[in-house]
């Protein structure tokens, strides 16, 4: 059996009517206070500007002393036919309804429109079925809540009026004032909404030019990016790629190379290939934002022994020593530690040719401490430990690079994101001292992931 089709009319009063439901049946009874002015949409200095945030409560309880006005104007509820009570009835329940809408404006309008009946009983006027008072006070509250909600529910509060109006017109026979009051609230609900509306549509338009603003932003700073990904693959990768296949190709170029000759270019290639490495995971981070990195691990102090190693065959002669009890550290802190390290030692290799240097790792409570320490420069760069017959000693020479300054920096930055401490300066003897704290919670070292140093 096939559902029926329902007909495209059938679909626009269900949603009409689910749209009724919503905005004046759903949480009548829920509490939405008025808001203030931002400041900024204030536009006036000083104390005057703190004041007026607070203009649209001051514009409803103007409209509810209108309300009270007009219905003690109009002559009602006159002291000898109704007595004192019914004529402060007359214009207080509708002002009340007015002052409502600052906290419950669906509720506000509903009260508005129920006490409308008893309104024409008490006020003992022969205009039916809108006291002076309800005019006003009735138009207040929807043109209130028509600039606190939606369109749509202004139009639907305006359709039930007029239909409460034909019915009470038709039901009690009186004058009738019905087609002034719909005229009247009808153009000010409508000049209400179209001015929210508008008001809408304009933020709207702000909104959507911020984040077109931000997207063009974000593309201009992603080509940028590119741009210089593909300057640095341009000059760097070109040239280390070449440094690795001439490494590879040198010790064939010589006929009997001695075993050191042969590990020196090894040595150099594989640094090559691992800097290769490196560059090509900056650039994809470089290149796009939603670039994943390998899954290849990070170093952690557990590779410092290579690292360390590795800077040995270069001719500098390091010490590693570490006190405290050993642990398992977030991979943020064993990356960091283990860069820092590596661009001190980097220094030391560039800035003091023949130094010796010295590594300490301590593991405290708190954290975790590095103390980076070199000697001054002899110019002499000693022969790997390994093959101390054999290497040829190297005379003098200058440091490889003054830098660009750019080591210390980084340095500084990874400590300042794990919001750490660093030190660095050079030493009495001539030398350069670097000395870091890593902060580490214990909750944060207890849940290190295991297996990562490995």
């Amino acid at each position: 059996m096939t559902e029926k089709t329902r007909s495209p009319e059938f679909h626009l009063a269900q949603n009409a009517l689910q749209g009724l439901r919503v905005d004046l049946f759903q949480d009548v009874f829920a509490y939405r206070p008025l808001p203030p002015l931002r400041r900024e949409a204030a536009r006036l200095p000083g104390r005057a500007g703190q004041a007026s945030v607070w203009l649209p409560h001051g514009v409803v309880l103007a409209l509810a002393a209108l309300t009270l006005f007009t219905a003690y104007a109009g002559g009602f509820g006159g002291w000898d036919a109704r007595g004192e009570f019914a004529w402060a009835l007359t214009g207080f329940l509708p002002a009340g309804a007015v002052l409502l809408t600052l906290v419950r404006p669906v509720l506000a309008w509903w009260c508005s429109l129920g006490m409308t009946p008893m309104m024409v009983v008490l006020s003992g006027a022969g205009w039916s079925p809108w006291p002076p008072g309800s005019i006003v006070g009735h138009t207040a509250v929807m043109a209130v809540v028509a600039a606190r909600t939606r369109p749509r529910t202004a139009a639907w509060m305006w359709v039930l009026t007029a239909l409460y109006s034909m019915f009470a017109e038709a039901s009690m026979g009186w004058q009738s004032n019905t087609v002034e009051m719909l005229m009247f609230s009808g153009v000010v609900v409508a000049i209400v909404a179209l001015v929210s509306a508008n008001r809408d549509a304009r933020r709207e338009v702000v909104a959507e030019r911020t984040v077109t603003a931000v997207e063009r932003d974000r593309r201009t700073l992603l080509e940028e990016r590119t741009n210089i990904a593909r300057e640095l693959h341009d000059v760097v990768a070109h040239h280390m790629s070449v440094v690795a296949i001439q490494a590879e190709a040198a010790p064939y170029r010589v006929e009997n190379p001695p075993p050191e000759l042969a590990q020196a270019f090894a040595t150099i290639r594989e640094n090559a290939v691992i800097a290769l490495t490196e560059l090509r995971r900056v650039l994809g981070v470089v290149r796009a934002e939603d670039y994943e990195a390998p899954d290849a691990p990070q170093p952690t102090l557990a590779d410092l022994d290579r690292l360390i190693a590795n800077v040995r065959e270069t001719g500098l002669a390091v010490e590693k020593a570490v006190t405290g009890g050993v642990r398992e550290l977030p991979q943020g802190v064993e990356l960091s530690a283990y860069r820092i390290v590596q661009e001190a030692l980097s220094n030391s290799l560039r800035h003091a040719p023949g130094a010796t240097a010295r590594v300490e790792i301590g593991y405290v409570l708190g954290g975790l401490g590095l103390r980076i320490v070199n000697g001054p420069a002899t110019g002499l760069v000693k022969p790997p430990a390994r093959h101390p017959a054999t290497a040829p000693q190297r005379g003098l020479r200058p440091p490889l690079s003054m830098g660009a300054g750019h080591g210390i920096t980084g340095m500084r930055e990874r400590v300042g994101m794990l919001d750490g401490e660093m030190t660095a300066g050079p030493t009495a003897d001539g030398g350069y001292e670097v000395t870091v704290f890593l902060p580490v919670p214990l909750a944060a070292a207890a849940n290190a992931p295991e297996g990562e140093a490995a």
